[in-house]
């Protein structure tokens, strides 16, 4: 299990000027090695990739005008060609968009592997001499990986320290089971009706941001004015952020410790966040952050976490007799059941169902239905590939069973 452990550092002007050599270079370095790659593809077709990069950038520190890359830790280069092709395998798989050049945004971040020490409250790195303070208000756990030092908007230190912890301390098991449905009018409602507000965060701080940021679009683009007005517009973002995040640690905290199984549903935000009337509402909720805080700490305390399919009609089906209606739009909050009669809230409803799937699923019975698993376990080679039929000139490759 790994491990963070996060803390305020307080660099002086000599540190402060080295640590943004430290941000530049890495940005300058993944952004030539990215500009690299995509003239190689170009013009030969072919790729390269982290190895060929870092013989690359040996042969750069030798190269006139270059010579300042030896100012830099050596790691903390190859750990920025490091994150160029993770960004490269996360395209070819999928996951994210085509990796774009960095810009010199408000938050940066170095990372460095080893060659550093935590001694009498100071910070000591490679390359440089002096140690930069820092305030250790809890220990380390574990083996030390690597450390990470960002800085933030309102240009404040931080400091992450990366450690690997062997022995995890399960909390004691109990037999509570719970289901989550996520909102907006409420940020989340269990199984067993308990309704957790949502604070709004963002909502609340609207009125002195809008004035932050017009003060800030009148200020003379250059000046020290204006960046004394980007820092408080700055420090209003990150309150807001620091709330919503501490909000939502303190669920998760109570959520994870109280109950043995943890069932939500699966959400696609990216998609759901194109609709522009709910897009801020839905942001300022981070339902993506809640979700994977639950099952971070579910997977550190040995909790169950699981998520339902996506397209499954929590809110639709009544959980009196299954029944699904046809359409249910979102000012309906409350329904009642054609079939059974009941009445149903909408948020309790789909949570009910939410933790009635869940169970299925993670006992097996709600994976495939009876017939069909006897014939998955009676038929199905080996390679999981089974021949239905003849295959047609469309589509010569065999189907798996429950595709056929």
């Amino acid at each position: 299990m790994q491990k963070a452990f996060k803390y305020r550092i307080y660099p002086n002007k000599l540190q402060q000027d080295f640590l943004a050599q430290q941000f530049g270079a890495t940005r300058f370095v993944f952004n030539y090695f990215l500009n690299q790659r995509k003239n190689e593809y170009l013009t030969s077709k072919t790729s390269l990739n982290y190895y060929d990069n870092a013989k690359s950038l040996t042969e750069l520190k030798q190269q006139d005008g270059y010579d300042w890359l030896y100012d830099i830790n050596a790691q903390t280069l190859q750990a920025s060609l490091r994150n160029l092709e993770t960004a490269y395998t996360n395209f070819f798989q999928k996951r994210t968009k085509f990796p774009n050049f960095k810009k010199r945004s408000n938050k940066q971040c170095i990372k460095i592997p080893q060659a550093f020490r935590i001694e009498n409250n100071h910070l000591w790195i490679p390359k440089l001499k002096s140690g930069i303070r820092l305030v250790q208000h809890r220990p380390t756990a574990g083996k030390i990986i690597c450390l990470f030092i960002s800085k933030t908007a309102t240009e404040k230190y931080f400091v992450s320290i990366l450690c690997e912890i062997d022995d995890a301390k399960p909390l004691p098991k109990t037999n509570k089971q719970i289901g989550i449905d996520l909102g907006l009018t409420n940020l989340l409602t269990t199984s067993d009706n308990e309704i957790i507000a949502n604070p709004r965060n963002r909502k609340r701080l609207q009125k002195k941001l809008a004035y932050k940021q017009k003060q800030l679009s009148k200020k003379q683009k250059g000046s020290n004015n204006r960046n004394k007005s980007r820092i408080e517009v700055a420090k209003i973002h990150e309150q807001i952020a620091n709330s919503r995040l501490d909000y939502l640690h303190k669920i998760s905290n109570r959520l994870v410790s109280e109950n043995q199984t943890i069932i939500t549903e699966t959400l696609s935000v990216a998609n759901m966040m194109k609709n522009h009337k709910l897009a801020g509402a839905i942001s300022d909720a981070s339902w993506s952050e809640l979700l994977r805080q639950l099952k971070y700490k579910s997977e550190w305390y040995g909790r169950t976490f699981s998520q339902i399919d996506r397209f499954f009609p929590s809110s639709k089906t009544c959980n009196g007799c299954q029944f699904v209606l046809e359409t249910l739009s979102l000012a309906i909050r409350e329904w009642g059941c054609p079939n059974c009669k009941q009445h149903n809230k909408r948020d309790h409803n789909a949570a009910k169902n939410i933790l009635d799937i869940g169970l299925k699923n993670l006992s097996g019975i709600g994976m495939l239905p009876d017939i069909k698993q006897k014939l998955v376990e009676a038929l199905i080679p080996a390679d999981g590939i089974v021949s239905v039929g003849k295959s047609s000139r469309r589509n010569k490759k065999p189907l798996p069973l429950w595709q056929g």
